[in-house]
């Protein structure tokens, strides 16, 4: 699987950002209202600390390598897997299942490579089956792991945002006998709140919410590959596996390849 620049998760950050700035600016407030190293601190770098709590040393640690991930855009090349299937079909059918054996190789993807050395073995369809679904559903519990953290995560800035507000109210109400100093000081404990907020909505939830669109994309294209390990196993017909495959397209996609693939 390779990867290329995603160039939405960029523009999103730098978009919603820019539109706090402009609205900021245009309901005539000054920039350097909004902007506050301790309670920057107490959200971002407090919330993180929180996680180190709710999980171990090693998965906080690894939230960045999965935040990364969403400024990565992975190229799954569906309908060239599903050429590739259609073409072992065709030789399985023509030659045997035994002819696969020197096309594996050439193969970049390692979870095809594995069901299909599998059936070139003459393992049993359920065996095949029950071991490509587990290693799917390892890789489905690795991710949701990380895109756990993440989610935690925009939970936790909130939270640590409000709890910022709590100090500075309490802070303020202990000085009430200065009224001119009740304005700025309110302010000023609100101002962790929109961290909170701004954290929340505009990196973390949204970068775990990318992260579970991509976990249901690679999802689908192992559900594929084993659909067409399985067909190839069980001598289907070419046309029958092409058909089987090109239900996982969207419908673009699968009636420009459906015209290439199923001839009459």
């Amino acid at each position: 699987m390779n990867k290329s620049l995603n160039m939405g998760s960029f523009i999103g950050v730098v978009g919603a950002l820019a539109m706090i700035v402009v609205s900021i600016i245009l309901s005539g407030n000054l920039m350097s209202s909004f902007i506050d190293i301790p309670s920057l601190a107490l959200v971002v770098i407090g919330s993180y600390f929180a996680l180190m709590i709710a999980f171990s040393l090693s998965d906080a640690l690894a939230v960045f390598s999965a935040i990364s991930l969403t400024f990565k855009q992975p190229i799954y090349n569906q309908q060239g897997i599903i050429q590739k299937m259609v073409s072992f079909s065709e030789k399985a059918r023509r030659e045997g299942l035994l002819a696969l054996e020197d096309e594996l190789e050439d193969l970049d993807d390692e979870f095809m490579k594995k069901g299909l050395r599998l059936v070139v073995d003459g393992t049993d369809a359920a065996i095949i089956r029950d071991l490509m679904e587990l290693e799917l559903s390892q890789m489905q519990n690795r991710h949701s792991s990380k895109i756990g953290i993440v989610n935690q995560w925009a939970a936790l800035a909130p939270g640590l945002g409000m709890l910022g507000t709590v100090m500075g109210l309490v802070g303020m109400l202990q000085n009430l006998e200065d009224k001119a100093s009740i304005g700025p000081n309110m302010a000023l404990a609100l101002i962790t709140t929109f961290y909170g907020s701004l954290f929340s909505n505009v990196f973390f939830a949204p970068w775990g919410n990318k992260l579970t669109v991509y976990d249901a994309e690679e999802s689908g294209i192992k559900e594929m590959i084993i659909e067409g390990v399985l067909s190839i196993q069980s001598g289907d017909n070419t046309r029958i596996l092409a058909l089987k495959l090109l239900a996982y397209l969207d419908p673009i996609a699968r009636s420009s390849l459906e015209k290439e693939l199923i001839k009459d």
